[in-house]
């Protein structure tokens, strides 16, 4: 199992900057953590993502914009969002996948609002 913990979301403006973390219990067989979000009537979709294979892979619409970033040491993952737009709004989740079977883990959510 690996527990994930977020923090950092909240309400900004359009422009605005915020910083999302992620603290994972362990890091033993964990390959890949990133970051996903699911708006209102959306699908959950991937933001950004490092893997030890592929490195760093971000959705089109936030290249440019958002940086995802690890702390190994801390086994912890973050998610910089600069030039936020109203529709960044969304439930934003830290994911984790690991072991042999690739079992992804998510945390609980933390809410990003970006008012126009």
């Amino acid at each position: 199992q690996v527990q994930l913990v977020e923090s950092g979301g909240g309400l900004v403006q359009a422009g605005g900057s915020l910083r999302l973390s992620c603290a994972a219990s362990r890091s033993q067989m964990v390959y890949a953590m990133g970051w996903y979000r699911q708006g209102p009537g959306h699908k959950r979709e991937m933001v950004a993502e490092i893997t030890k294979s592929s490195g760093t892979i971000y959705a089109e619409h936030v290249k440019g914009r958002f940086t995802i970033s690890t702390n190994n040491a801390k086994n912890a993952v973050y998610l910089q969002m600069n030039n936020l737009k109203p529709e960044d709004t969304a439930v934003y989740y830290c994911n984790a996948r690991a072991g042999m079977m690739g079992t992804n883990y998510w945390g609980q959510g933390t809410q990003v609002t970006v008012s126009s």
